[in-house]
């Protein structure tokens, strides 16, 4: 299952990194991914959370052999089995964990990963 996140609220003290809310963790499911907006080069980005084996993770939402987004807006990211994410356009498998493409045309490959950060219940993403 996943779900779109609205825009987040953003915090920032000088000098430190630049902090957006996310999701509580508690929102986030086994097996659950989750997408979100955010700006980086003063353009705006899709990415996506996942929770693969108990681990949270980020990905931007683009696949690494075409510049589209891996779920084609449906927020679809996950295989059929559970074990990979797949990218819907020409069916390249990613490692959640890692973001490394198993198979397809981008084999060899890695999803561009997001930093993110858990405190207190609470996923943020650090740019």
């Amino acid at each position: 299952m996943s779900a779109t996140l609205p825009a987040p609220p953003r915090t920032r003290t000088a000098g430190a990194p630049r902090r957006t809310r996310l999701a509580a963790v508690s929102e986030v499911r086994e097996g659950q991914t989750r997408k979100f907006r955010f700006q980086r080069d003063g353009r705006q980005h899709d990415g996506f959370l996942v929770r693969y084996h108990g681990r949270i993770v980020a990905y931007e939402n683009r696949c690494r052999h075409l510049p589209l987004s891996l779920d084609l807006d449906d927020n679809r990211f996950f295989s059929a089995d559970g074990d990979h994410l797949v990218c819907q356009a020409h069916g390249a498998l990613y490692d959640p964990a890692t973001g490394y493409c198993v198979r397809g045309p981008c084999g060899g490959e890695t999803l561009t990963a997001l930093a993110v950060e858990v405190i207190d219940g609470v996923v943020w993403l650090v740019l």
